[in-house]
């Protein structure tokens, strides 16, 4: 993990609101990914603004944008070349600053609920493999981030619905969940805690049901909420 991933994650734990966010993240952001153009949108803040319609109707439409459309249908980051050929995305984003686009989604308890958006201009190199585990890593911190400001915010109702306890997960388990909250694929959980790809997605499912959970970031970041810090689990205390 290099160094500025870090400090985005940091900077990720450190902003208050979504204001902050994009003054102070999506800069860092932009330097990161080496980007034309970064942003963070939230889909209820462009539905109750005019200027953004025609955003919604048109760039984040999924039957418009073959890019929104993979990230609705899979919640995970992808750039255009996975999805189309560069002879249709000139087509279908003609702008020249957005000849290469990678983007990611922001969940809130399973729901997508925002994107991450990064965009480079022609004579800038295509986004790859790398860039999409990095960006994978950021929407991870973000939707936790996402997941624990609307939880702490939301009225005692909405809040007693989301019963959980981090006691009900084993220790193996909290060490998975370390690790997911560091923005680990199931394969390096696995290679790191020598078990199997398997064993680590069958463990999920059992975590996923303890907690009542139905994603990854909702598991983090209900986790985090509690008195239990995920960070001083240690992987050396299993043999």
């Amino acid at each position: 993990m290099t160094n500025s991933l870090q400090l985005l994650f940091e900077a990720i734990n450190q902003v208050k609101d979504e204001h902050e966010l994009r003054t102070h993240l999506v800069p860092k952001i932009r330097e990161h990914f080496n980007t034309k153009r970064s942003g963070i949108f939230f889909f209820d803040q462009l539905v109750s603004d005019r200027r953004f319609q025609k955003v919604l109707n048109i760039a984040l439409s999924t039957e418009h944008n073959p890019v929104v459309r993979y990230i609705t249908e899979r919640h995970t980051p992808v750039h255009e070349g996975l999805v189309t050929s560069p002879k249709a995305w000139a087509i279908i984003c003609p702008r020249p600053d957005h000849w290469h686009v990678m983007a990611g989604p922001i969940l809130d308890r399973g729901q997508l609920v925002g994107t991450v958006g990064c965009t480079r201009d022609k004579l800038m190199p295509a986004f790859d493999s790398q860039n999409i585990a990095d960006l994978s890593a950021v929407c991870l911190h973000l939707s936790v981030w996402t997941t624990t400001v609307r939880l702490r915010h939301a009225t005692p109702i909405q809040q007693q619905h989301q019963p959980f306890s981090s006691n009900r997960l084993t220790p193996r388990e909290l060490q998975i969940a370390n690790l997911v909250a560091l923005g680990r694929t199931n394969a390096k959980i696995g290679t790191e805690l020598w078990i199997t790809e398997n064993s680590v997605k069958q463990a999920l499912k059992r975590m996923f049901r303890k907690l009542e959970v139905s994603s990854r970031a909702e598991m983090v970041a209900l986790l985090s909420t509690t008195q239990h810090d995920l960070a001083s689990v240690k992987l050396s205390s299993l043999d």
